[in-house]
């Protein structure tokens, strides 16, 4: 009886100690979700105002000054090969975080008939692309704040402009999961090359918010070349973003299922200390009375 209650009161220990654990990464979730929220908000904002820049560009070289040397042109016939952008995730318990998104751009870039290059972010979905037939490039540095997204970016954007001009990099999807309801994440991809006419369409498709007609105030070429670096730039820094943020979200949730877990573990653990000390009890009674019955009979 004693043994098991000792084995008992050890387990609770070991469950308090991991609860701790557990309200620890709770809480620092909690606050890394806080501040990549906030920047998703501000990027978003952001990534509005390039794109009305970038409408505003298109209102202007449709009047009758326009260059043709300002115009989008389309897509080369000659084939050329798919650059894929995935950012994943290097830290634990994030669920199936990597092996949803692995599934999404697999099922994706199947229709793709170019040639493919896969940039990888993070070492841990690199890992699991290792043994595709894929193309891969070296393995980039998962970013774990703020203040290090603007170095992959750059590393990206250095990637992307070397291969145009070695390997004929004709588009790029950038692959990643970004938050949804309920503290959950999806899959998602968008793709940032190539700017042709399909792209032009969609800027286009904006409404202009106010009543006044945009102007350039400088030359349209410098205008759009700074306008496509913003785009491009707020592009992969917001996917990178929406990617930390819901890997926190993910752990958050993680960790709201074990310390649920846990408080149920501790319940039954309880319960059971306490059955087992009841136990004890009453067979440490029954035996006083047995003596005692004993007592009275010698007597």
């Amino acid at each position: 009886m004693g043994d098991s209650s000792s084995v008992i009161q050890h387990k609770l220990h070991s469950a308090n100690d991991l609860k701790s654990v557990v309200r620890t990464m709770k809480a620092m979730a909690a606050v890394n979700i806080t501040q990549y929220e906030n920047a998703v908000h501000a990027l978003d904002d952001y990534y509005h105002t390039v794109q009305l820049g970038l409408l505003g560009y298109f209102h202007h070289i449709d009047m009758p000054a326009q260059t043709p040397s300002t115009k989008i042109t389309p897509l080369s016939k000659e084939r050329g090969k798919t650059g894929i952008i995935i950012i994943g995730s290097d830290q634990g318990l994030v669920g199936q975080f990597n092996d949803v998104l692995l599934a999404f751009m697999s099922e994706k870039i199947a229709t793709i008939a170019n040639d493919k290059l896969i940039w990888a972010v993070g070492e841990r979905i690199y890992t699991c692309l290792e043994d595709s037939h894929y193309t891969l490039q070296k393995p980039l540095v998962l970013p774990n704040t703020i203040g290090t997204v603007r170095s992959l970016v750059t590393e990206l954007l250095q990637e992307i402009h070397r291969h145009q001009q070695t390997n004929k990099l004709e588009e790029v999807y950038l692959f990643f999961n970004h938050s949804a309801l309920n503290a959950q994440y999806e899959p998602t991809c968008q793709r940032i090359l190539p700017l042709d006419n399909q792209w032009q369409q969609l800027i286009n498709a904006q409404a202009w918010p106010t009543k006044c007609i945009p102007e350039l105030l400088t030359a349209p070429k410098k205008s759009f070349s700074a306008l496509i670096g913003e785009y491009l730039f707020a592009s992969l820094f917001r996917a990178a973003t929406q990617s930390l943020a819901s890997e926190n979200a993910s752990r958050l949730t993680s960790m709201q299922r074990a310390e649920k877990n846990i408080d149920e573990l501790q319940t039954l653990l309880l319960r059971q200390f306490h059955r087992y000390r009841q136990g004890a009890i009453d067979e440490e009674l029954s035996d006083l009375v047995s003596g005692f019955e004993a007592l009275g009979s010698a007597d």
